[in-house]
């Protein structure tokens, strides 16, 4: 049967819609094509050198993205700084109207946001509109709370927080992160994500800014912007998410300073399974886990298994494997009717086809090296509109055993490709569990729970999980790393306000190059 696009989805009328709520925030050319203005200097700025930005579901130009230079990065710092000053001095309940104001108006335009997300970086309909909601309901929490967390005299920070995010939840993560370091007395600096997120961040702060806050949001390559947004001696935090190339990058640029920071990294989150019988109720976790095509710091790529577990682990998992569903997000049949729901789809592309075109050489690579395929999906029969671009798509893909050698082995794929290592000792478990040096989280499926309790103890995670999946979590809980997949502050309810202001008990939890403070999770 073939398909179409829903009705009302295409990116035109997705670009259009945006234009007509944000204007001041889109250059659009006589020929239709929009470019992303900057928000510097308190204006929307159409400054900056043009550049396309594809999108991942089809691979067509949505966009511009106009980059900035390191001079005119430092000048939107020197602004910025001046506006926190300012906001820093407004008192708390004008902060927090200002912000439930932007909430306000984020909420009225939650499912334009959420379209965005569909077509910058390929979330299903489900799972964009779960972003979104994420952030408003999570800073939403932190309004009723911030008197609270702000008692004992803690004030913001000496200048504004530069946010450096990647691209994966643009809402969930970056908007919210802001709009809360707002609500402490904060201005905002972030950088757009240059392999997506971009429309939908402008758009965000487009409304951010009728609201009254100081944030600023600025578009250029990362290498040459760094040095001025994460080592700019005006700069009261650096907040960093991505990988660890980068992530160390930016820990480098602030080893001879004492700048407040929180980088988030990803490591190889593991999910162990020892003296194990209750196969549902895990597969049931194990389909959830491919949301997204597992691009996410929280996502399970590897599974550690006793040995005399492994025909039932695989008797339970490769259904599961076998029933994902993924494709072109809004592609919907013939008898589709505006009103019914758009594809269910686990996920969709992957963030680009040069990301697709990596993973597929990784895969290769340790079955060259004698991984055992287990199972290698195909793209053939998977929901496409006829003759569309499909680079960006990969199938799941599941190998036993993958060499030493190999880079799926000790780093995580950032996509739905899964790794199997079986052991015989509860040593070789936490052994092959702590591959990576630090995680952000793990998971262990055993029956005995003091057992599993017994062996989370030497897991080298921020967050266990014992029968159940672990994840960032939201509004109270806190969030953070060990070893390499984290370093700064800790982030979460308390202690994401602590670590945007200072005073009172400065003490953070987090991961400091003299120490480690890991609070209870």
């Amino acid at each position: 049967m073939a398909l179409r696009l829903a009705d009302g989805t295409s990116w035109s009328d997705t670009l259009t819609r945006a234009v007509a709520t944000t204007p001041e925030a889109f250059t659009t050319a006589d020929d239709g094509t929009a470019t992303l203005r900057n928000l510097v200097e308190g204006q929307w700025r159409p400054t900056g050198t043009p550049t396309a930005v594809r999108t991942p579901v089809d691979n067509t130009v949505l966009v511009n993205l106009a980059r900035l230079d390191a001079d005119a990065a430092r000048a939107a710092v020197a602004h910025a700084t001046a506006a926190h000053r300012e906001w820093a001095r407004t008192d708390l309940a004008e902060r927090s109207a200002r912000v439930v104001d932007a909430l306000d108006a984020l909420t009225a335009h939650r499912d334009l946001l959420a379209l965005l997300l569909v077509w910058e970086i390929g979330k299903p309909w489900r799972l964009a509109c779960a972003d979104v909601d994420r952030a408003l309901d999570g800073v939403r929490w932190y309004v009723g709370e911030i008197e609270r967390m702000l008692a004992g005299g803690r004030e913001p920070l000496p200048g504004p927080v530069s946010n450096i995010a990647s691209w994966n939840y643009p809402m969930s993560v970056l908007v919210h992160a802001e709009l809360v370091q707002l609500l402490a007395g904060n201005a905002v600096i972030a950088k757009t994500p240059s392999q997506g997120g971009a429309a939908c961040l402008t758009v965000a702060h487009a409304l951010m800014r009728r609201a009254g806050l100081p944030a600023t949001l600025l578009s250029g390559s990362g290498e040459e912007l760094s040095e001025v947004l994460v080592r700019a001696p005006e700069i009261g935090a650096v907040a960093f998410v991505g990988g660890r190339s980068n992530g160390g990058k930016v820990a480098a640029a602030l080893l001879d300073s004492d700048k407040r920071h929180f980088i988030e990294q990803e490591g190889l989150n593991a999910w162990g399974v020892w003296d194990f019988s209750q196969w549902d109720t895990l597969a049931a976790h194990l389909r959830k886990g491919f949301e997204y095509g597992k691009q996410r710091c929280t996502a399970y790529p590897r599974f550690v298994v006793q040995r005399d577990l492994v025909d039932e682990f695989l008797d339970m998992y490769l259904p599961v494997v076998r029933s994902i569903r993924f494709g072109h997000p809004l592609a919907v049949g013939t008898g589709w009717a505006a009103g019914d729901p758009l594809p269910k789809l686990d996920f969709g592309p992957l963030i680009s086809a040069a990301k697709a075109d990596e993973l597929r050489r990784k895969v290769d690579e340790a079955v060259r090296g004698g991984a055992v395929p287990l199972h290698r999906g195909k793209l053939d029969g998977a929901p496409f509109l006829d003759g569309q671009d499909t680079s960006a798509y990969v199938a799941p893909a599941v190998l036993l055993a993958p060499p030493g050698r190999s880079r799926l082995m000790h780093a995580e794929p950032f996509g739905p490709v899964d790794t199997i290592v079986v052991v015989d000792t509860t040593d070789e478990l936490l052994a092959a569990m702590n591959a990576s040096n630090g995680a952000l989280v793990a998971s262990l499926a055993c029956d005995d729970e003091e057992l599993a309790g017994k062996l989370a103890m030497d897991l080298q995670a921020f967050k266990v999980g014992i029968n159940k999946p672990r994840s960032r979590g939201d509004r109270d809980e806190p969030f953070g790393g060990r070893g390499a997949s984290w370093k700064g502050a800790f982030v979460g309810g308390d202690l994401l306000v602590h670590a945007v202001t200072v005073g009172g008990d400065d003490r953070l939890h987090g991961n400091f190059p003299d120490h480690s403070s890991y609070p209870a999770t």
